[in-house]
């Protein structure tokens, strides 16, 4: 059970756990286990190492590489220090990384061998980063991280954490293309963490062991080691989605709670021993981040067995918003396209352009009042005060309450496209393509797909006399943003169509493909 008054702070998880049970498993991770006692004097020597290297309360110290257990040593060390945790997309290309190190001030980073090479060309770009520390592998003349933290102390640092100071930094690209760093403290995660302690489907039982597949850059797979680390349960970490690993741990390690994205689910179900694996272990299964169809949905519920929960929330909000509750999982009730209730001490409204709410039935943007919204945006004060307004945070998100009093996500105010749990803005994707030689328009949107719940599309206006393929599209992207970015499938027209002011009619452009389909937000 969570024990925020023990445990206000992040920084006091592993101290508190570790008093508690110092010898029970933490984390597993390729086989190797970490105790509490051993996480909160490892976190401990994280905080002392970061000191020694110059690093003060509010400073950004970065993470690039694949989930590893050694990540949550170094978010509580981060947390003792009054450091900030900022995870890396590893999904990105080198010049959004830079621009995300150079922007979050980052001094120390700690790199997996995947990134060596993109981060030699990058590191003289970023003006603040001063220390790499490497993971998992050797590079001459960067540290190593397992000698670095065994040459620090173990003892806690004394220095008092507060309520304000922020722990985690996540990136969410921006309407912009400019990705903005989310600023998340103590206190939004304190209130996160109680909400979450009054519902039942997300309350452990010590001695739970708990999957955490999602990465560690995603507000999901922060979520999902802290809300086991804080109640006493194992974390069992998997570097990266393997289908086959995930069904063999689920046995092998009695998994009783796991966080998946659509994607995810739909990867399993499409093993040919999906029906054939042992599921008894199972408790709770959480989804979100994505569409998911109301078939996979029940397909999944039926061959595990489990009780299913799906999340509605943004990093914005520390992942919360909305829940809907494994007993409304069940297809009488009608609500497997909802994203369900708000959490106990949070209030969800859908409101019309004067932030008035909407009538029952009537769709509105939703915005969420909370103690888990966050502080806001890092260096972006328009920005902050455009998203947090008398209270309230606007997701961008369109949707409607039901009379009973369960949200439906309908559309999106903004034009966000999800797939496979990422979010891809369309501006950034089209600034990326408007260099193309051949190319005198573009717009970019979401359509379905049965994989990643929606892919990007280009729409594109070639130049007088040229007729570019859809490869050169696509590769000239890949060359300026990330590959999961990139459009997946490019049509030609004649011309855009635009309102009186200029701006591309998406909802135009999306309607043949969504033509039929209930188009919808897992989380």
């Amino acid at each position: 059970m969570l024990d925020t008054k023990s445990m206000p702070h992040v920084a006091d998880i592993p101290r508190v756990q570790s008093e508690i049970r110092p010898n029970e498993v933490a984390f597993w991770f390729k086989g190797e286990e970490t105790t509490f006692a051993e996480l909160d004097a490892r976190a401990n020597q994280v905080a002392n190492g970061l000191i020694a290297l110059g690093v003060t309360p509010d400073q950004r110290v970065g993470y690039l590489a694949k989930n590893t257990a050694v990540y949550c040593e170094m978010m509580y060390g981060c947390a003792k220090a009054r450091a900030v945790m900022n995870g890396g997309n590893t999904r990105l290309a080198a010049p959004e990384v830079q621009f995300i190190l150079s922007d979050a001030q980052v001094r120390v980073l700690f790199v997996g061998p995947e990134w060596f090479e993109m981060i030699e060309q990058i590191k003289d770009d970023c003006p603040h980063l001063e220390h790499i520390i490497t993971i998992e592998g050797a590079h001459e003349g960067w540290p190593e991280y397992t000698a670095w933290r065994d040459g620090q102390s173990s003892e806690p640092t004394g220095l008092t954490t507060l309520d304000d100071d922020d722990v985690i930094q996540l990136y969410t690209s921006g309407t912009t293309g400019l990705p903005k760093g989310v600023m998340l403290t103590n206190a939004n995660y304190e209130s996160f963490l109680e909400q979450a302690g009054q519902l039942d489907w997300a309350s452990y039982s010590a001695g739970d062991t708990v999957m955490n597949a999602m990465p560690l850059f995603h507000v999901a797979g922060v979520n999902a080691g802290l809300l086991a680390t804080a109640q006493g349960a194992k974390t069992v970490v998997l570097p990266e989605i393997n289908p086959a690993e995930i069904l063999d741990l689920i046995e092998s390690q009695k998994i009783n709670h796991a966080f998946w994205v659509p994607a995810v689910i739909l990867m399993l179900s499409q093993m040919p021993d999906f029906r054939d694996r042992d599921y008894t272990s199972l408790k709770q299964v959480f989804y979100g981040a994505s569409p998911i169809t109301e078939d996979l949905l029940v397909l999944a519920v039926e061959v595990m067995g489990a009780r299913f929960t799906q999340l509605y929330g943004l990093t914005e909000t520390v992942g919360g918003g909305t829940y809907l509750p494994p007993e409304a999982h069940e297809p009488s009730w009608g609500k497997l396209r909802s994203c369900g209730v708000p959490y106990p001490s949070t209030i969800v409204r859908c409101v019309d352009a004067k932030g008035e709410s909407v009538p029952t039935g009537e769709v509105g943007e939703i915005v969420i009042q909370s103690g888990f919204v966050m502080k806001g945006y890092w260096n972006r004060p328009e920005a902050t005060e455009d998203a947090i307004r008398n209270g309230f945070f606007h997701t961008g998100d369109a949707g409607y309450f039901d009379e009973d009093g369960f949200l439906f996500i309908h559309d999106r105010v903004k034009d966000m496209i999800v797939s496979g749990g990422e979010n891809v803005y369309p501006a950034e994707v089209e600034n990326a393509i408007f260099g193309h030689p051949d190319v005198a328009d573009v717009a970019v949107i979401g359509v379905p797909d049965e994989k990643w719940g929606e892919a990007v599309k280009a729409i594109i206006v070639p130049k007088e006399g040229a007729n570019p393929t859809p490869e050169s599209v696509i590769s000239w992207a890949r060359e300026r943003i990330a590959g999961y970015k990139c459009p997946k499938s490019v049509d030609q027209v004649d011309v855009l169509p635009r309102n009186p002011s200029g701006k591309i009619l998406r909802k135009d452009l999306r309607e043949p493909f969504w033509e039929g389909q209930e188009r919808r937000v897992g989380g």
